[in-house]
C-alpha cells in the first residue's frame, strides 16, 4: 500500500511540489530558520506522500456510468411565436 503510494502516479505538480519543497528546505537550512523549513518538509511531505489540500483523491468527481451516458432521450420541440 505505502510502496504503491510512495512510487505510482507521479505527475508534474508531484514533481513541482517536491522540487519547491527541496528548495525551501534547503535555504531554511542555510539560513537557520525553522518556520521555513517546516513549510519546506510540508512541501516535501505533500509530494512524497501524494496528498494535497483535500487529500488522497479528496477533489475528485464522480464518474458517470457509461450506460447512462450513452442512452439519449427524445426531446420535442414547440417553437414559440
Amino acid at each position: 500500500m505505502i510502496k504503491s503510494t510512495l512510487f505510482a502516479q507521479w505527475n508534474f505538480m508531484r514533481f513541482l511540489r517536491l522540487l519547491i519543497g527541496g528548495s525551501i528546505t534547503v535555504q531554511a537550512y542555510f539560513t537557520d530558520d525553522l518556520w521555513l523549513g517546516l513549510a519546506g518538509l510540508l512541501f516535501t511531505g505533500m509530494a512524497i506522500f501524494n496528498v494535497g489540500c483535500c487529500g488522497t483523491n479528496g477533489c475528485t468527481t464522480n464518474i458517470k456510468n457509461k450506460t447512462i451516458a450513452h442512452q439519449t432521450e427524445t426531446v420535442s420541440y414547440e417553437e414559440v411565436v
